[in-house]
């Protein structure tokens, strides 16, 4: 009977390492993760509009058919890129991601407190590298650090009816991610 037990009971703690180390090691080995499915229809630093979700056609998981959708895939070897998009009229959002889709920073146009989101988008050691400048405040200069080279930028415009979707679509469509000319402040 005690053989039995153990039996049971190795069986489960087994089972529950393999189920364990496969949830962990599945987003690693996923060839179909949201990068690689923006890939093709997306430009290295620019904006692209996504179509309008519905069941059948989204290619982000969640995509919510009130919200027009937008993404800048972003490579900063060159140099850092300078993003902005007006913000709609009734809520706006933009999430970033590294290329393992972690997120590490979002701001809403709530949080931004102004009618354009703009900000700079750095690797640590491009950050290293700006002067300092003593009349340029955070306020002032909104600088996000990626901890990738490469990633996602996602951006969301609500309609908040549907008769207001080409609204939202037309901010994202004035939204920017482009290189920075010169890296310095201004």
């Amino acid at each position: 009977m005690i053989r039995w037990l153990f039996a049971i009971l190795g069986g489960i703690v087994l089972g529950g390492i393999i189920h364990l180390v496969s949830v962990l090691a599945l987003p690693r080995v996923a060839t179909k993760d949201a990068y690689s499915r923006l890939e093709p229809i997306t430009t290295v630093n620019a904006v692209t509009q996504l179509p309008v979700a519905e069941p059948r056609n989204a290619l982000l998981p969640f995509q919510d058919p009130a919200i027009a959708t937008a993404v800048c895939r972003y490579d900063l070897s060159p140099g850092p890129i300078k993003f902005s998009v007006p913000v709609s009229q009734a809520y706006t959002s933009v999430s970033f991601y590294t290329r393992n889709e972690i997120a590490y920073y979002a701001i809403n146009d709530r949080s931004a407190g102004r009618r354009i989101i703009e900000l700079d988008l750095m690797t640590p050691d491009q950050r290293a590298e700006l002067p300092e400048d003593d009349e340029v405040t955070a306020a002032d200069r909104l600088i996000i650090e990626s901890p990738t080279p490469t990633g996602l930028i996602i951006i969301k415009a609500l309609a908040a009816e549907p008769d207001l979707m080409a609204q939202a679509r037309a901010s994202l469509m004035a939204a920017t991610c482009r290189p920075q000319s010169d890296p310095a402040p201004r």
